[in-house]
């Protein structure tokens, strides 16, 4: 069969993509469908191979700073489609994009119509010009795309229905909320305890009510809103990185000391099938675990004595002068796999249990279930408004978390 010249390529590979999303129910609306059927993406990155370009499931990354660390990319069609179906566009609506790369300003415009406003903004000129020039190129001039901190908004085409941001957030700064009209939504890549969701809220009295979320991952924001983390490595370890992502709750020489007690190991008992999907587990334990943090292990440097299963990335509890992470063992088969916990330090066999007794809490009472219930509160905002089960603090938010029990 002879080749297919380029624009029809592209063609038949946007619909392959498009029958992809549908067939795993990423997309589930005739506009989104539509709109991703329609808007030639690989425009926006000439410099990828169409097959890359139309890759359903991975991002193409656009830009680098000097240490390899991606500043701007052209998000996978799935994350766009999952952003567009929780955003929820109507005809005439008025959305703000925050963080911009051309093709999706393009599916905004689509699902707005020209009844509509959309308007994109970016902190760095660069992906700007070539967001405003895929654009151009494309017809969708009608789009207004503006150089500016997205911490701050665009109040110069506010209010907002929707505020779609398109960068990974640690907060959400007051003026997502004070721009966007009541009942409107705000669908943001939101960190909470170094987990990243993409969250639907919808702005009611002053608070934000969560009513979906998703796990994904995208490049973190700049500017004033940059992710505020902090890290250390243990004292008798330099191969191991502690992350907390929203203070540290101890002093770290607590631990000093903790790598030379024995290590404990305590196992669950709860398994789950290989293709069963952790997510409610790892933000449960993330969210109602004391002491909360991330692991990371340089393989470089790693001795064996810390033995996570992910040396990219574990669930861990610091209590004190106690370290407890959480590990996995998978059946003979491979078919399914049970989780432990391995602990270190003075109590190294209560920190061990008390994590334990968290995943099993989860497999009893949430396992299968729903994500929590959240809702953001200006900070500020007094305790008795907080009904959840665990309060988590940012700059400028109080970030409630209920999780309901499954009967």
């Amino acid at each position: 069969m002879a080749e297919l010249p380029d624009e029809n390529r592209a063609t038949e590979l946007r619909n392959t993509i498009v029958d992809q999303l549908k067939e795993g129910s990423w997309i589930t609306s005739p506009s989104v469908e539509a709109a991703l059927r329609k808007v030639p993406r690989h425009l926006a990155v000439p410099e990828a191979s169409l097959e890359d370009a139309y890759s359903a499931y991975n991002a193409v990354v656009t830009q680098e700073d000097a240490e390899g660390i991606h500043t701007s990319s052209v998000s996978a069609p799935q994350i766009q489609a999952m952003q567009l179906e929780q955003a929820g566009i109507k005809p005439g609506d008025h959305v703000l994009e925050i963080g911009t790369n051309g093709p999706n300003a393009a599916y905004l415009a689509e699902l707005t119509g020209s009844a509509g406003q959309v308007t994109t903004v970016d902190i760095d000129p660069v992906p700007a010009d070539r967001a405003r020039q895929f654009l151009a190129k494309t017809g969708y001039t009608d789009v207004n795309v503006v150089v500016a901190d997205g911490e701050y908004g665009v109040p110069d085409h506010a209010p907002y229905d929707t505020i779609v941001v398109t960068v990974g957030a640690w907060d959400i700064p007051p003026a997502w909320t004070d721009q966007l009209k009541e009942d409107g939504r705000l669908v943001v890549p939101l960190r909470i305890n170094g987990l990243t969701r993409t969250y639907t809220f919808i702005k009611q009295d002053g608070a934000l009510m969560a009513t979906s979320a998703h796990v994904c991952g995208f490049v973190a924001m700049r500017g004033d809103g940059a992710p505020s983390a902090q890290q250390f490595t243990l004292p008798d370890d330099a191969s191991v990185t502690l992350r907390f992502d929203d203070g540290v709750p101890v002093d770290p020489q607590l631990l000093t000391g903790a790598l030379d007690t024995p290590r404990v190991e305590a196992w669950t008992g709860v398994s789950v099938a290989s293709n069963e999907p952790i997510g409610t587990l790892q933000m449960y334990v993330a969210t109602m675990v004391p002491g909360y943090c991330n692991m990371f292990i340089d393989p470089d440097l790693a001795t064996g004595k810390v033995g996570p299963t992910n040396l990219n990335f574990s669930l861990v509890a610091v209590d004190g002068p106690n370290l407890a992470y959480v590990v996995v063992r998978r059946s003979e088969d491979r078919k399914s796999a049970e989780f432990g916990v391995q602990a270190f330090g003075p109590d190294g066999e209560g920190a061990a249990h008390r994590l334990a007794d968290a995943i099993r809490t989860w497999g009893k009472d949430h396992r299968g279930g729903p994500d929590p219930l959240i809702a953001v509160y200006p900070a500020g905002t007094a305790n008795d408004r907080l009904t959840g089960d665990r309060v988590i603090d940012k700059h400028h938010r109080r970030i409630s978390i209920s999780w309901p029990v499954i009967p």
